[in-house]
């Protein structure tokens, strides 16, 4: 988690983590308590909820069932110590270049830093720019609206489609539908990243291209995906106004990126082109001109609302000692389920219908950022880092997978998010929610046991022989460790705490596992072949080049997929 130069300490650290102390410590202390029930780690202490549960700003963050104790928060936050994540945090927010790899800074904080001084300091002041942003920002969003951005034909925009892919996508995305009860009453929001035709046509077909914008959002300017898309999009504007490119592109699509020569190449000029930097990493963007979805869906007020409980996460996050540091201590949870318990997956489950894309999003923060197997300094690593993400709305999870979760053969930590109050309020339906949600919860820890079985099928009147045959099929374990994040509701500015919160935490793993949260070489490298395929695909070049399986893909396409 260093810049350019010669080894640091941290890194050393980290190369070695588990020959550390702090981590054979935690190895001789999962022996002591690696039998123990939830069920007993709650019988044991009736204050177990209160003293591990943990609270800012509103964000409650419950920790009591997770199958840990104080002491082993104790070990972990020697483990975070021993890792160096303190000197690494404050060396980011400093400005230091922390993505070693790319030889970058990792400056996200300061998009949503709302002071009125320097950021991260005043010989490295990065401010300027992201305040003219943010003001070219309001007075667009604004423009549009209350109607006075109109399109080639003198009509009010109606229908939004931002184009991008990634982080230019799935953070917009996310936050325009968590704040649903905000969005314009006349603006209609639309999302494409998939290069699939079947994504981007049949959209097309239901927007009239006068009253229609698009926000073509990439930080290169050259993804193949986002390009692709915004070629047919631009297509589709010109070929149905007949008139001038570049005025018809200056009324319906705006840029974001941090390339702003290649926009200007597509036919836009620089008032339609917001700027990022390089500095800022897709998917910690949609602080930036990212998110100008997100303005002009809830407007600017709400926007920098939602950066000022991001903000509040950070200063929490630079200045909370480790022992109450929640980013922190739900890292140190997670590194003990997948280091030390051997969990390989984690679920997400929003009870909250507007946090329907957040596993989504937090597949993309996590697994980009910690999916390694390479450490700073190039060495492999013998452990696990991020485990498999996934998720689903709570109650739609209930019907689909949650049998595998009660009865399944695999340790799955949850994380279980709601907010004590909805947005979209109906008599009846919140409260059957949150029972919902609270039962499952119960259930997932402390199951129900064969003596439990017994006495509910004894009250019911089974038979002997019925209750012989039941009961193994009704017991439930438990044990399935959970935590519960509860939201007093979901609004700006809370949604901002929650997701800063959720990037500072991927960012302490990438610490104690010492790999690099800030690049994806792996990625990049499916992007290399990719260019390479095309030529091949369209019959332009020989298949010598490529391997078997492949060379039979290409032929199998040449045959099926072109006419």
């Amino acid at each position: 988690m260093s810049g350019t130069g010669a080894t640091t300490e941290n890194q050393q650290q980290a190369e070695c983590i588990t020959q550390s102390p702090a981590w054979k410590a935690l190895l001789k202390h999962r022996e002591t308590i690696k039998d123990r029930h939830l069920r007993d780690w709650f019988q044991a202490d009736p204050d177990r909820s209160v003293k591990l549960s943990f609270q800012v700003e509103g964000l409650r963050v419950d920790f009591s069932r997770q199958r840990l104790g104080l002491e082993t928060f104790r070990l972990l936050q020697n483990l975070a110590q021993t890792a160096g994540v303190a000197a690494c945090r404050d060396r980011m927010f400093a400005g230091a270049k922390v993505n070693s790899s790319e030889d970058r800074r990792v400056l996200h904080p300061a998009l949503r830093y709302l002071g009125p001084g320097a950021f991260p300091s005043s010989s490295l002041d990065v401010m300027p720019d992201i305040r003219e942003e943010r003001a070219r920002m309001r007075s667009f969003s604004d423009q549009v609206r209350n109607g006075k951005w109109r399109g080639f034909s003198g009509d009010t925009i109606r229908d939004v489609v931002n184009i991008g892919i990634g982080g230019s996508v799935l953070g917009p995305k996310l936050v325009v539908h968590a704040l649903a009860a905000s969005r314009h009453p006349r603006l209609r929001f639309h999302f494409v990243s998939n290069p699939d035709s079947a994504s981007l046509a049949p959209l097309l077909d239901s927007l009239d291209p006068r009253t229609t914008l698009f926000v073509l959002a990439s930080k290169s300017f050259t993804t193949r995906e986002t390009m692709l898309n915004t070629a047919s999009a631009c297509d589709w504007l010109c070929a149905a106004f007949k008139g001038q490119r570049e005025t018809v592109l200056s009324r319906h699509c705006v840029a974001v990126t941090a390339c702003p020569d290649y926009a200007r190449e597509l036919g836009l000029g620089d008032a339609n082109i917001f700027r990022i930097w390089d500095w800022v990493g897709g998917r910690y963007s949609l602080w930036s001109a990212v998110g100008i979805t997100i303005a002009l869906a809830a407007g600017m007020e709400r926007f920098e609302q939602l950066l000022s409980g991001a903000q509040e996460m950070d200063q929490h996050f630079m200045q909370a000692p480790l022992a109450g540091n929640l980013p922190v201590l739900m890292a140190l949870v997670d590194i003990w389920n997948t280091n030390f318990l051997g969990a390989q997956t984690r679920t997400i489950l929003p009870y909250c219908e507007l946090l329907r894309f957040l596993p989504a999003f937090l597949q993309q923060l996590e697994m980009e950022s910690n999916g390694k197997s390479v450490g700073t300094l190039g060495q492999c690593l013998d452990y696990r880092t991020s485990p498999v993400i996934w998720g689903q709305i709570g109650p739609e999870g209930q019907h689909a997978f949650f049998q595998l979760l009660h009865q399944g053969s695999w340790l799955v930590p949850c994380e279980i998010i709601v907010s004590a109050r909805s947005n979209f309020p109906l008599s009846g339906h919140q409260e059957s929610l949150l029972a919902n949600c609270f039962a499952q919860a119960t259930a997932l820890a402390f199951g129900r046991t064969a003596s439990e079985v017994r006495m509910d099928l004894e009250s019911a009147g089974y038979a002997d022989d019925e209750i012989a045959r039941l009961l193994p099929h009704k017991v439930l374990p438990g044990n399935q460790p959970s935590t519960m994040l509860l939201l007093p509701q979901l609004d700006p500015y809370h949604l901002g705490l929650l997701l800063a919160f959720y990037e500072h935490k991927t960012f302490t793993q990438g610490v104690i596992w010492g790999v690099n949260p800030f690049d994806q070489w792996g990625v990049e490298f499916g992007k290399q072949i990719a260019e390479c395929l095309q030529p091949a695909l369209r019959g332009e070049v020989e298949l010598d080049g490529f391997d078997q399986s492949t060379a039979e893909y290409i032929r199998w396409y040449r045959r099926y997929g072109t006419s």
